[in-house]
């Protein structure tokens, strides 16, 4: 398996696995966002994305990751936004490696703190998520300013 940053030329591996994750939690996104949000993970300005291919080249995989400022230290905490395993690879050690990869640019960039959300009911993925990290505790609350139209 290759973990790579996104690239331009990454798009139609990508979007397959992008319209998995969205299906996967039951959203759907205007096509305007998905575009918005993939040329700003390649752009890597305040955003960061990477794809995972096997030994053939297929995109088996994606995670989306930024820096942000915290109150709590004079470094910066990584936000891991996303993270999706094609589903026929789940349990081979891609989620793994691509959270891996966000650890290793996190200390790389000086962060703190590398930590992620996930839903409640996602049980497959947090079998590895107890493995690899310390469940924090805390419990999500959020406020929807201005809905993205579907």
């Amino acid at each position: 398996m290759r973990i790579s940053a996104l690239t331009e030329s990454d798009r139609a591996d990508w979007e397959p696995l992008w319209q998995g994750y969205l299906t996967f939690y039951e959203t759907e996104l205007a096509d305007a966002v998905t575009d918005a949000t993939f040329a700003r993970l390649v752009a890597g300005d305040g955003m960061h994305g990477a794809i995972a291919r096997d030994d053939e080249g297929r995109a088996v995989g994606f995670v989306n990751w930024l820096p942000q400022s915290s109150t709590w230290t004079t470094g910066a905490y990584c936000y891991l936004e996303d993270l999706f395993v094609a589903p026929d690879v789940r349990g081979g050690g891609v989620g793994r490696a691509l959270i891996a990869h966000v650890r290793a640019w996190a200390e790389d960039a000086g962060c703190d703190q590398v930590y992620w959300l996930t839903a409640d009911g996602n049980a497959r993925a947090r079998t590895l998520y107890d493995k690899v990290a310390d469940l924090s505790g805390f419990v999500h609350y959020q406020i929807t300013l201005a809905p993205e139209p579907a």
